[in-house]
């Protein structure tokens, strides 16, 4: 029973610090970006989005070991092919080298720009209108989080398959859980062999738990992230 329990959170120490490293990266550069985007004539849209594209792509880049090793661990079955995450870490580096912890970040660098892009995108579109809503404990920013959050992971969820299946590949590749991973190589061939033997469907699979997930997990950052500007602004910090 409580290895049930537990295979529900396998990957969760990886996932922890990703999301703190990825969160604190992602919203930096947006700001930073988005201020430094303000002197050049863009519509407001054009800014949101280029300021979320470089946002994803900075904080991806900087915490994709980490995604890597989440991603590792979720897919153990009762073999484990790591112990520990140090264990991982370090069997990663002396079988795969340096490039082995990036395995995968062409696709992750193409499904994160055009994600975060669209997410700000939509995400300013809606706070505003949703703002003027007597929406309790200021959810409009919740509301706006979720909508976003659908509609980006919706859109770019194929190249989300395909990080997470050419993070799996490698010499370890054959002992994950089902031991059934077709070796993959290069996004485009991926795509493609996942087209000519799964179809169409096969794009998407998995899409409904991944919405399950982003949907209140947008929700949460973007209610977390406006009630903390609010707080920072009233203390007079800028």
């Amino acid at each position: 029973m409580l290895l049930w329990v537990q295979a529900f959170w396998k990957g969760n120490v990886p996932a922890e610090m990703l999301y703190i490293a990825y969160g604190a990266v992602q919203f930096s550069a947006y700001r930073a970006t988005n201020q430094l985007l303000q002197p050049f004539p863009f519509s407001n849209i054009v800014v949101t989005f280029l300021s979320g594209a470089s946002a994803g792509a900075a904080a991806t880049s900087l915490t994709y070991p980490l995604d890597l090793l989440r991603t590792r661990f979720a897919a153990q079955g009762p073999d484990k092919v790591y112990k520990s995450l140090r264990f991982g870490v370090v069997e990663i580096a002396r079988t795969e080298g340096f490039r082995g912890f990036f395995q995968g970040l062409g696709p992750a660098i193409g499904q994160i720009v055009p994600y975060m892009g669209l997410f700000f995108s939509v995400y300013e579109l809606l706070r505003p209108r949703l703002a003027d809503m007597s929406l309790p404990f200021g959810s409009g920013d919740a509301c706006a989080g979720i909508t976003s959050g659908v509609m980006a992971k919706s859109g770019v969820f194929p190249l989300d398959l395909i990080r997470k299946r050419l993070q799996v590949q490698g010499p370890t590749r054959a002992r994950y859980a089902g031991g059934s991973i077709p070796i993959y190589k290069g996004v485009w061939s991926t795509g493609w062999s996942i087209l000519t033997k799964e179809g169409w469907r096969g794009l998407y699979r998995g899409l409904g738990i991944s919405l399950v997930k982003s949907a209140p997990a947008s929700a949460v950052t973007m209610w977390t992230y406006e009630h903390a500007l609010k707080i920072i602004r009233h203390s007079g910090v800028q």
